[in-house]
């Protein structure tokens, strides 16, 4: 069974950093691509970033290119999202998924304030 648990949120003011994490388990995580969402109050599921499998290709929603980094380690079945420059929109709860997972779970509560 697939597993995914996020770490890392908290609250901080606009400009701060956060470094997200997430644990992966019961699956290949080396051949899985992986997503971060992001799901801010009273609005919808947003995608924020994806990685292969290898770690060395990664996409960024607009809303947080050149702000926020994907990164993984396969040895130790981890994604990170690693997150500058925040402002008050980035203010949500954020996920980890699979390629083809969808968001499920507590996720981890960033709050950014002004």
């Amino acid at each position: 069974e697939v597993q995914l648990v996020e770490s890392g949120g908290g609250l901080v003011p606009a400009g701060g950093s956060l470094r997200l994490s997430c644990a992966a388990s019961g699956f290949i995580f080396s051949s899985r691509p992986m997503r971060w969402f992001r799901q801010a109050p009273g609005k919808g599921l947003e995608w924020v970033s994806s990685i292969n499998s290898v770690g060395n290709r990664r996409n960024y929603a607009d809303s947080v290119k050149g702000r926020f980094s994907m990164t993984r380690d396969n040895a130790k079945n981890m994604v990170y999202l690693q997150m500058n420059d925040l402002i008050p929109e980035d203010t949500a709860v954020y996920y980890c998924t699979t390629e083809t997972g969808t968001p499920r779970g507590q996720g981890t509560q960033v709050t950014v304030s002004s």
